[in-house]
């Protein structure tokens, strides 16, 4: 390996040990130990020496940069957090609309790093380059309340501003060249949705632009479903598709090299300079500047120079899931796809048709599963799924997403100049894009096209197959009788993993109250029967709907026999369109009557886009549920939406698990009054532990044995102290989602204990 792969390499692990492993002092330690492991290095043979003096001094470079750029950068934003101020800020680029306003990416004066702004609709009528003055209250981005977030850091972003009454704005920079790639991208957006409409347009801004905003929700979660989701990420296949494209146009190596790194470097600013992308320039700038200087390029050394030049720039950026993806995708597609390549298709003719399509189709399986083969394990840690049509899904579509680049950008580009020109060059565009939705809704429809960790024994399966496979590779006979071995015993063994998964949940009654943060979202299961009761979280980075249909799918639900809302705040009902996206659902429940919170018509024409029949609950209802019954119970209060929500109590022989909503202790108290509810086993705590909710009165009444609380990240004391209290002298067993992550009870009909 060359002594930059090695120095890179060395700084660039340094910078993940600090971030994930050190903390302010041991980095600084942990950089001194490295020069010591350096010095003892002059002790190895010679043509050791070299490399291990360059790797430990790049190690503690890495580690003291860290911890430098935390001092440097980080602290003065932080210095600022729970504060409200006076400010002046330089705006970054576009705003975009928020619930209660908009957010746009922004520069304090005298404060390094970037910030993120929240204010009203004015702040979508400004440009970048220009300034903000006002007053607003200052909080880390790196820890919201009692949750530590990378979301914004891993960006650069380090302090979250949310203003306090009206901005005024200045001309700033506005008219500087620095903004002209956010400028072209607004004028690009514009375009865009004048060329193409519906998911085309979505699907053609976000592949050209990163910006998925116009992405509807049922396109992305088949793109998702399907392991398609990495084509809506601008990155390395993007620019190499930008590139080819140059190519082609320019028919000159020396000039493609020439105007390619200006070209890339335009192109990571107008899409928002994401950690991919930067990636993918740089290393695609690499081989361009060796075809200049007439040097030779190296792959491992160019994407581990692009790692070190990203990660000195921001060292946080080691967080970011999308780099880590991103380069664990390359490294896979460097180390193995030309291995494989070579196996499936290295003994076929150049000249015969059929050797030709054997080759296409295993360059690109090549690619996938190399892309795969380090990516999987992370995208099973972050998002919690292991896509099985994948390699189908990119065999079928990446083709069609270099024509819908490559299409889409020069009818973009045209269109500016000769309007009917672009808007012919338009329509192949707009046909791979819909092709591709198309394959990606195929393929997410396929049963077992996914799974999902919510089995837990779907981490146990990756690991030994990852292990057979392995072996496979290690074992030296040569031939493809010792993969074929290995993808029978995966396979086998997976049909196994699931079963068990699904043999979790055969209970007479299981209840899963699902981690969602700040929310509520409860999953019912009994004799084959599933229903969920509220698909909602406050917290913008959790996504209900998804985990909610994740986790049934893990129970060998097909299709979801009740979606009970208890009412309509976001918290309870935010998932409802992702859940409906990716599960059919049989039967909406939901209280009648006006609605505070302003979400009742969403939700209801998302179930009638869906074809799921709506009900309303005006009286008790008594519902056949597998093995017990659901009885759903009309709204009681008066004041708010809170009061105005429905509860349920499932039963399964003896045991019955009881769930009020958000409805305060006088509503409970006239629940009690209307129905005689039988001594129940469980108890999901309402209002997320409030204070105001699980009175003592429905304690007495009802002497529940556990009690569930749903509850998150939040400014407003849940779960109370008091509540809590009540709980434990009730000599309740209290579970917390916010401590225990997802709860399961599960109940034998003859068991009453759980």
């Amino acid at each position: 390996m060359r002594r930059l792969a090695v120095f890179t390499g060395g700084f660039s692990l340094g910078v993940f040990l600090a971030q994930y492993l050190l903390q302010d002092g041991w980095t600084l330690l942990g950089a001194g130990l490295a020069l010591a492991m350096g010095l003892l290095s002059m002790l190895l043979p010679w043509e050791w020496r070299r490399r291990g003096v360059i790797l430990c001094a790049a190690l503690s470079l890495g580690l003291g940069w860290s911890w430098l750029y935390a001092r440097q950068v980080q602290r003065p934003a932080q210095a600022l957090a729970e504060r409200t101020e006076d400010f002046t800020a330089t705006l970054c680029g576009y705003a975009s609309e928020t619930d209660f306003g908009a957010r746009a990416e922004a520069r304090l004066e005298g404060v390094p790093g970037k910030l993120v702004l929240y204010a009203g609709e004015e702040l979508l009528e400004l440009v970048p380059g220009q300034t903000v003055t006002g007053r607003a209250r200052f909080q880390d981005a790196a820890r919201i309340r009692d949750e530590d977030i990378t979301a914004f850091t891993s960006k650069g972003v380090f302090l979250l501003a949310y203003a306090r009454g009206g901005l005024e704005a200045g001309e700033g920079t506005r008219h500087s060249p620095r903004w002209y790639p956010a400028r072209a991208g607004r004028a690009m957006r514009e375009r865009i949705q004048v060329l193409f409409s519906g998911d085309a347009a979505g699907f053609l801004t976000a592949i050209l632009l990163g910006d998925r905003s116009g992405v509807s929700e049922e396109a992305s979660t088949a793109l998702t479903e399907a392991g398609l989701n990495h084509i809506l990420a601008v990155s390395g296949m993007h620019c190499g598709f930008l590139m080819a494209l140059a190519g082609l146009l320019l028919q000159s190596r020396r000039l493609q090299a020439l105007l390619g790194i200006p070209l890339l470097a335009f192109y990571a600013a107008l899409t928002g300079g994401s950690p991919s992308v930067l990636r993918a320039c740089v290393m695609l700038s690499l081989p361009l500047l060796a075809v200049l200087a007439r040097r030779e390029s190296d792959g491992p050394t160019s994407l581990l120079s692009a790692l070190c030049l990203i990660l000195l720039a921001n060292p946080f950026a080691a967080a970011s899931v999308g780099l880590q993806l991103s380069f664990a995708a390359m490294a896979g597609i460097l180390w193995l796809t030309p291995e494989l390549y070579q196996r499936l298709a290295g003994g076929e003719e150049r000249g015969n048709t059929w050797g030709k399509a054997l080759r296409l189709l295993a360059a690109s399986f090549s690619a996938s599963m190399g892309a795969m083969v380090f990516t999987v394990p992370l995208a099973a840690y972050y998002f919690g799924a292991l896509v099985l049509a994948a390699p189908l899904g990119s065999v079928l579509c990446l083709w069609a997403a270099a024509g819908a680049f490559c299409s889409g950008l020069l009818s973009v580009s045209v269109s500016f100049f000769c309007p009917p020109l672009g808007a012919l060059l338009a329509l192949p565009a707009r046909l791979a894009a819909e092709y591709i939705l198309s394959a990606a809704g195929l393929l997410a429809g396929l049963p077992g096209h996914a799974l999902y960790t919510a089995n837990p024994y779907l981490k146990y399966w990756t690991a030994y197959a990852y292990v057979l496979f392995a072996a496979a590779y290690r074992i030296r006979r040569t031939g493809r009788r010792k993969y074929l071995l290995a993808s029978l015993l995966a396979a086998l063994s997976l049909v196994l993993t699931v079963r068990l998964g699904e043999a979790r949940y055969r209970s007479g009654l299981d209840a899963l109250v699902l981690d969602v943060g700040q929310g509520q979202s409860i999953v019912l299961a009994s004799g084959g029967s599933f229903a969920l009761v509220d698909c909602g979280s406050a917290n913008s980075w959790k996504n209900p709907g998804e985990a909610a249909a994740r986790q049934l799918a893990s129970m060998g639900c097909k299709r979801l026999d009740y979606l009970c809302l208890t009412h309509y705040d976001k918290d309870h009902v935010s998932g409802v369109a992702g859940l409906l996206a990716r599960l059919e659902v049989d039967t909406l429940l939901v209280p009648e009557g006006r609605d505070d919170a302003g979400l009742q018509a969403a939700v209801l024409s998302a179930a009638e886009a869906h074809g799921a029949a709506i009900r309303f609950i005006t009286e008790e209802e008594r519902l056949d549920f597998g093995k017990g019954t659901l009885r759903v119970y009309p709204p009681l209060g008066e004041a708010g939406d809170n009061e105005r929500g429905l509860a349920v109590l499932a039963s399964a022989g003896e045991n019955d698990f009881l769930i009020t909503g958000d409805m305060s202790a006088a509503t409970e108290a006239k629940l009690l009054e209307a129905y005689a509810l039988p001594d129940i086993e469980a108890l999901a705590a309402g209002h997320h532990g409030s204070k105001y909710a699980t009175s003592q009165a429905l304690l007495e009444a009802l002497e529940p044995e556990t009690a569930c609380i749903s509850v998150g990240s939040n400014s407003y004391g849940h779960p109370a102290e008091e509540t809590l209290l009540r709980l434990a002298r009730q000599g309740c067993a209290i579970y917390r989602t916010d401590l225990h992550g997802t709860i399961h009870l599960a109940w034998n009909q003859e068991d009453s204990h759980g």
